[in-house]
């Protein structure tokens, strides 16, 4: 029997985050499905690369996803090169770490603006699109959107915000037959979160978690695993699959990590001051280069 094509094939998906780590991974994964991809992000060379990789037709524009208007004129260059886009995935993120009493304004700033701010505007970018093709738009999102964690409160701000944006979303488009969907994701093996495992505070907060909530994930996996939710218009896709359960007990979940933290933070600073990361990975430091945020003092 032939193997059934993909209901992506010959559609324009925009990527954005994707010169690397899970956005690159999902490129890789759409653009091996037969949909034409746009890739979206803020290293040219690295777009290029990966774009230039890929199976079938592809594309790539140096944008930063806070930028109103440049994600206005990628948009309109995506439309005449690729077609109107049915699938966008808001994947562009960056996180920090390190006590907030402590933190830079600006990097804590930044990431709200990245993860948040950037979903939004790639949501405004191409809703229209969306509203034509009857499309999907898939939010990335975390664990971080169910259960806060200490040391990283601009990320779970952040990521708490776009679980919420997504929820309104999926409530505000669905009669215009529009699906959105919301992926929860664990620790991902991405540049972020292997640098993050760099810094005590964050190492030993990820070791402190459940067995199974420190797993890190291929990141080839998560990205089939979302781009096969993108195929069935999933509201929510959590990857993996037991994350689902953590919904259940998402009200019981900061108490349980304050009880932790007092007890723990104390005996960690104590062998090692807690300091600020900055922009965590290769993709932080291609946006603090890019000139949007200020280098770690």
């Amino acid at each position: 029997m032939p193997e059934a094509r993909s209901p992506l094939h010959g559609r324009t998906a925009v990527v954005t985050g994707a010169a690397r780590g899970l956005g690159e991974a999902m490129a890789r994964e759409l653009a091996s499905r037969g949909a034409r991809v746009a890739l979206l992000g803020r290293e040219e060379g690295a777009l290029a690369r990966v774009s230039a990789s890929l199976p079938g037709i592809s594309g790539c524009w140096e944008v930063d996803v806070t930028d109103d208007r440049g994600m206005a004129r990628a948009g309109a260059e995506i439309r005449g090169r690729l077609g109107p886009p049915s699938v966008v995935v808001a994947n562009a993120g960056v996180a920090e770490g390190g006590p907030f009493a402590e933190s830079d304004p600006a990097v804590w700033r930044r990431v709200v603006e990245v993860n948040l701010i950037g979903s939004a505007a790639t949501a405004r970018t191409f809703l229209t699109d969306l509203f034509d093709s009857h499309g999907y738009f898939l939010q990335v999102a975390s664990l971080a959107s169910i259960g806060a964690a200490p040391m990283m409160s601009a990320y779970c701000a952040s990521k708490a915000g776009v679980e919420s944006f997504a929820h309104s979303l999926q409530a505000e488009v669905a009669h215009r037959h529009v699906g959105v969907g919301i992926a929860y994701i664990n620790w991902t093996d991405t540049d972020m979160v292997r640098d993050a495992d760099e810094h005590t505070v964050l190492r030993e907060l990820r070791g402190h978690m459940p067995r199974p909530a420190r797993k890190v994930y291929p990141v080839a996996y998560v990205a089939g695993r979302l781009v096969t939710a993108i195929e069935r218009r999933r509201p929510s896709v959590y990857v993996p699959r037991w994350l689902r359960s953590a919904q259940l007990a998402r009200a019981a979940l900061p108490p349980v990590v304050t009880m932790l933290s007092r007890r723990e933070l104390p005996r960690l600073a104590a062998s090692r001051p807690f300091e600020a990361t900055g922009l965590l990975g290769a993709g932080g430091r291609a946006d603090r280069i890019a000139g949007s945020c200020p280098p770690p003092a």
